[in-house]
């Protein structure tokens, strides 16, 4: 099972290297026909990632979760499932042209990941782990989709209006709001994350909170983004500003995931 995961799993490293290959073909030679390609091929990808995903469970006997690795083509898997389905609810193929990136940068941080299969440790075996990870990996995913539709946001306005780029990139306004939405999506999902960590630090360790390095910049993350929604929400704030914010709560999940693993080691660093 587990040499199959890998021949799959660099067979999905390829082909994220062959869609944003596929994607900037699209972008710079114009053609339709690329795109829709590009939007196959990505799909052909997530089933690949997914069927890695599931052997890597069925071989290890756990939910593909529980460290660096795991949770880094994880997170891959996630952008790749969030950005498929804005590509294809808004039609906008131009988004997997800024995405694609960004899922093959996470999947190469998987790659340089060791793969080897260990015992789980004990506070890692109870059935919240699904819950709780899960969740993470589908918030990380979708805030990796708002930052790149914030990304897109902020170019926009340097793009004429007629021609390819206007013709294939929503309108500010229209951007500003795909981007709410997939940010409604990852808080909704991280503030699950936030909740079922806590039940199941409460049965492993006696205590629901613990400052913990990890908890405390995942409740950072989550009042950045909340900042971001409320301010959207009762004050109108849209435009620059509230993508600049958007991009910044990126970053923090970034910190969240990568540096507080590397920098601040704690009762989550296994993960």
């Amino acid at each position: 099972m587990i040499q199959t995961e890998n021949t799959l799993f660099t067979i999905a490293v390829i082909g994220y290297f062959i869609l944003t290959a596929l994607n900037f073909a699209f972008v710079i030679l114009k053609k339709e026909p690329l795109a829709k390609a590009a939007f196959r091929l990505q799909a052909g990808i997530f089933i690949l990632h997914t069927a890695a995903l599931v052997l890597r469970g069925i071989g290890t006997g756990h939910w593909p979760m529980t460290n660096q690795y795991e949770f880094s083509t994880s997170f891959a898997w996630a952008l790749c499932l969030v950005s498929l389905i804005f590509i294809r609810k808004y039609r906008f193929p131009v988004l997997g042209a800024f995405s694609s990136p960004l899922i093959l940068l996470m999947i190469g941080y998987a790659a340089m990941q060791n793969r080897e299969v260990r015992e789980l440790m004990p506070s890692l075996r109870s059935s919240w782990l699904a819950f709780h990870v899960s969740t993470a990996i589908i918030a990380y995913g979708a805030f990796g989709v708002t930052c790149v539709i914030s990304l897109i946001f902020l170019f926009r306005g340097r793009m004429k209006e007629e021609g390819f780029w206007g013709q294939h990139i929503p309108d500010t306004e229209k951007l500003d709001m795909i981007s709410y939405r997939s940010a409604c999506l990852g808080m909704l999902f991280l503030t699950l994350t936030i909740l079922t960590g806590a039940i199941w630090a409460e049965q492993a360790w006696g205590s629901y909170w613990s400052w913990d390095p990890k908890e405390t910049w995942s409740l950072v993350t989550w009042i950045i983004y909340a900042v971001y929604l409320h301010l959207r929400i009762r004050r109108g704030w849209k435009g620059k500003g509230a993508a600049w914010f958007a991009v910044i709560g990126f970053v923090c999940v970034i910190f969240t995931y990568i540096g507080v693993n590397t920098f601040l080691p704690g009762v989550h660093s296994y993960a």
